[in-house]
């Protein structure tokens, strides 16, 4: 199983997912694992993929390495809707497989919502 750590510690997950927000979210996922368990990383999050793809409020997912050896992944997923990604994050099967991910594995869950910056980003 994998130590989960907040990627902000003044606003938590938990927090997060109680939040109330219009329109879709994007988690970010920032992952370290020692180098010798990237691939049974990527087949854990490879099987939670598969069961969150099947949730509703889905829309979809990707996952980057780090690269000049870095340990580090990040995943993005984008969801309809907070209440979409906290049913599938909350539910008992999704909760069973995080088991799954190896030992060294340290996870840093984090809800996001798009900006508008002028000349910039596009809301």
């Amino acid at each position: 199983m994998p130590e989960f750590k907040e990627l902000n510690e003044s606003t938590s997950l938990a927090q997060q997912l109680q939040a109330t927000v219009d329109g879709p979210v994007v988690l970010i996922n920032v992952f370290t694992v020692d180098a010798a368990d990237e691939e049974a990383l990527i087949e854990a999050w490879k099987h939670d993929a598969d069961f969150m793809r099947e949730q509703p409020g889905y829309i979809s997912t990707q996952m980057h390495k780090g690269i000049g050896g870095s340990p580090t992944f990040v995943n993005y997923a984008i969801w309809e809707n907070v209440e979409s990604f906290r049913n599938a994050f909350l539910n008992p099967e999704f909760q069973k497989r995080i088991a799954d991910y190896p030992a060294s594995a340290v996870a840093s869950p984090h809800l996001f919502t798009k900006m508008t910056v002028p000349g910039h980003c596009v809301g």
